[in-house]
């Protein structure tokens, strides 16, 4: 609503457009790629453009080479726009987006056409957090909306940074599950901004906890306290891994209509039990008066029990190979972890060049 995405869509397209005509206008030279990696975006989930041929017809339509489209929050602009700390940061990353690999197999990147600058004149503004006003007249930063599954799931350092500046307390998002967005949280925005939360708050639902439970999704809505105690077993793991990062954590119980008190007692009982903290959260119905259980255990919580110093899953030392080893294991509860030939392919080129240091960011379904 404030022109971010466009702003990010505009200067994702205009690599795209400004690498086509790179191309074009040296081929006669000898200049070309034998791997292009960057394609083109919109915010419009379009199946039929994710994969296209451009540069038909006459010569002066361009070089004819295949492409696609991608969906706006999953443009590599749109995580460096949220991981930059300031206007250089925001250049720097730029100018080293990977475009793709030259015929000797030498790296190509934004600043080997000189055009970062231009890049970043369009995204001056939407580098800016966007302050707004919720519907009970409290503030709120909305800024930035990298996917989880595939980018790191968090809102902008700055915009986080802002909050902290301003606010007695911050309480911002990381998408999907704790084994998703909590994960890449901890481990990529953390470790980058030097962020170190008093305290995590792991939602969950009875609805949820029984699919897990293995109760089919037809019937998550009725009463089934076997189901809820299956359940429970996933929660359990989601606390042991926000846990592992030395982070105090407390259950936010989102209560549905459907919900029963015995179910509700059953959850809190458990947690308890956990030694973790539990509250009813009844916001979507009662708005923030539904919420005051949850924010007096939040700000009770954080003065009795704050988090401990950052631990994260892997150092960023490790190889590739171990940290993504680490966080299936750790994290996933996965028991083996295999590489493919496509993907030890592409861990040889990342150890070429010399990226083996940064955090990983895993792609996965969030389902």
């Amino acid at each position: 609503f404030t022109g971010d995405f466009h702003a990010i869509t505009s200067a994702h397209n205009l690599i795209s457009a400004l690498l086509d005509n790179y191309i074009y206008q040296h081929r006669e030279e000898g200049f070309a790629l034998k791997e292009i990696l960057w394609k083109r975006v919109l915010d419009i989930n379009d199946r039929n453009l994710r994969y296209i041929v451009t540069g038909l017809g006459a010569k002066t339509n361009g070089v004819t080479m295949e492409s696609g489209f991608d969906i706006t929050p999953a443009s590599e602009i749109m995580a460096i726009l949220c991981l930059a700390k300031d206007q250089d940061d925001l250049r720097r990353r730029i100018e080293n987006i990977l475009l793709g690999t030259t015929t000797d197999g030498k790296p190509f990147r934004v600043k080997d056409m000189g055009v970062a600058g231009a890049i970043c004149v369009l995204l001056k503004d939407a580098l800016h957090p966007n302050l707004v006003q919720t519907t009970e007249n409290t503030p709120a930063f909305v800024h930035g909306g990298p996917f989880a599954n595939i980018a790191h799931g968090c809102n902008s350092i700055l915009a986080t940074r802002m909050a902290m500046t301003y606010g007695e307390y911050v309480i911002t998002e990381a998408g999907f599950g704790a084994d998703l967005g909590a994960e890449k949280f901890y481990n990529i925005k953390c470790r980058k901004a030097g962020l170190n939360p008093k305290l995590t708050v792991l939602v969950a639902t009875t609805q949820g906890l029984k699919m897990h439970g293995g109760v089919s999704l037809d019937a998550i809505k009725e009463p089934n306290m076997e189901g809820l105690r299956q359940g429970v077993k996933n929660l359990d793991k989601h606390i042991a891994n926000i846990q592992s990062f030395g982070q105090t954590v407390v259950v936010c119980f989102n209560r549905y209509a459907t919900d029963t008190d015995d179910e509700i007692a059953f959850c809190r009982q458990h947690c308890n039990e956990m030694g973790v903290g539990f509250a009813v959260n009844n916001a979507f119905m009662e708005g923030g008066e539904g919420a005051v259980e949850l924010a007096e255990l939040v700000t009770k919580t954080i003065a009795e029990q704050p988090s401990q110093p950052m631990t994260f899953t892997y150092d960023d030392n490790d190889s590739i190979e171990e940290k993504a080893n680490k966080v299936a294991k750790k994290i996933y509860g996965a028991e083996k972890f295999v590489f493919s030939a496509t993907a030890k392919k592409m861990l040889t080129r990342i150890k070429e060049l010399g990226i083996e240091h940064y955090p990983i960011c895993m792609a996965k379904t969030q389902y």
